[in-house]
């Protein structure tokens, strides 16, 4: 099927290392319809992973299209999300760390399934796009889009377009170097911002200190058992006022600073957006964060950039890989 632009939805698919979520967004933008969220379960392997997918996006067409009155004509295709780094033009997986896959045609596999055409992009591209299109970047130009999760994702949009770059790998300011010869990377590098910013680096960080001597709740929030520690236990204590904890997040301001900051000197951008679940750490985290970047980025550059937690939480991705699949097919968003 050939996408047109009298359709009425496009499905956006948004996969993660820890969750898929899936959805259908209305062509000329508006709220996911639809709504659907599963585990990844990468771990019982790449057909699982992509039968859920399909299954997802068939339960939310005939679900929205029921709810609506309308049919399966009306859906345009699919937008897909995923980690990379990808080959949009092959819609091809050509590495993810997080879900283990290699030279996997993710998006043929799913468009081929469906009967539906779909496009291939970044997910945290997609998070970025979203945000710009119908989030917390509305009205802007330039916009930096950075996913906190399970690894830390970014996305660059200039002048209403996502910046790929010459192949397909802009924007992973998560594996910006932060520290020389630092903690080693699941990308195998050292020192990059993941290892120490991402929700599963908070709780190391905090568990390490914790083996070591630190004073804090942390240990009877989880009843004792440190490997059940995550970001959001930490923003948990952080809250009621434990000292470590807070410490804690006002490090983990430090390091994303330092990368918002490379970022702003680099890219000169209106606004950029922290998005995912380290953002309900408040201003524990944005107070300290915003310092630091202060403290480094070029002053013209740094009071000229808006730094601001996304508005679509769980559902950027997918309103970007839909945003995706519009510009790619439609020719505008």
């Amino acid at each position: 099927m050939v996408a047109t632009d009298d359709k009425r939805w496009i499905v956006g698919v948004d996969l993660g290392g820890t969750n898929i979520v899936v959805g259908l967004i209305p062509t000329e933008g508006g709220g996911v319809l639809g709504r659907r969220t599963l585990p990844t379960d990468s771990v019982r392997g790449a057909k699982f992973v992509v039968d859920r997918i399909i299954a997802m996006v068939e339960e939310a067409i005939s679900d929205v299209t029921f709810s609506f009155g309308g049919s399966r004509e009306d859906v345009a295709g699919i937008g897909i999300g995923s980690p990379g780094p990808l080959d949009r033009k092959t819609g091809t997986v050509i590495n993810t760390p997080n879900l283990g896959w290699r030279n996997f045609p993710l998006r043929d596999l799913v468009a081929n399934a469906t009967g539906l055409p779909a496009t291939l992009d970044n997910d945290a591209n997609c998070a970025a796009f979203g945000e710009w299109w119908m989030g917390a970047g509305r009205g802007t130009s330039t916009l930096v889009g950075l996913t906190l999760g399970t690894g830390i994702g970014g996305g660059i949009v200039l002048n209403g377009k996502i910046f790929h770059g010459c192949s397909d790998v802009a924007g992973e300011i998560g594996h910006m170097t932060i520290e020389s010869s630092g903690r080693r990377c699941k990308c195998g590098n050292y020192g990059c911002l993941e290892a120490y910013a991402s929700g599963p680096a908070i709780a190391l960080r905090a568990t390490e200190g914790i083996e070591t001597g630190a004073e804090t709740i942390l240990p009877d929030l989880v009843s004792g058992h440190l490997e059940d520690i995550t970001a959001a236990t930490v923003y948990d204590a952080a809250v009621r006022g434990d000292a470590y904890a807070t410490a804690m997040m006002r490090e983990t301001a430090w390091y994303l600073g330092a990368g918002v900051a490379n970022v702003i000197n680099i890219l000169n951008p209106e606004m950029v957006v922290i998005a995912g679940g380290v953002t309900h750490a408040g201003d524990t985290l944005f107070a300290p964060l915003r310092a630091e970047v202060r403290r480094r980025a070029f002053k013209a550059a740094e009071e000229r950039c808006q730094i601001v937690a996304g508005t679509l939480p769980g559902t950027a991705g997918v309103v970007g890989a839909a945003a995706v699949f519009k510009q790619q097919h439609f020719g505008a968003v």
